[in-house]
């Protein structure tokens, strides 16, 4: 999610991270959770996110623009998605969702 902020060579790579980072999210949801409203929620961001990443080939308009290109951008995105995985699954997705992925209390 961070590459999408941070031009580099992984942006370059993913078109845009971002919606790779929520496409990822949402299939990683739809393997854990199997219930009615789990798959109306995740999969209509699957479903959006890969629309949006299919339309993304047509746009004539500029991306936003984020930080300037450099060659640490890939190494920063590197190291803080692992940090906020970690937070999340240390304890942060069970504060603010109320459901632990690990599903430990």
């Amino acid at each position: 999610m961070f590459a999408a902020f941070l031009p580099g060579r992984i942006q370059t790579w993913a078109k845009h991270p971002m919606l790779l980072a929520v496409i990822l999210w949402a299939l990683a949801h739809l393997i854990a959770n199997g219930n009615l409203a789990d798959v109306v929620l995740f999969g209509s961001f699957l479903a959006w996110s890969l629309t949006d990443r299919i339309s993304f080939k047509w746009r004539t308009a500029p991306p936003v623009q984020g930080a300037p290109p450099g060659k640490a951008n890939d190494w920063i995105a590197l190291g803080l998605g692992p940090l906020l995985y970690g937070a999340f699954m240390g304890g942060a997705h069970l504060w603010l969702i109320g459901v632990s992925p690990l599903g430990v209390r």
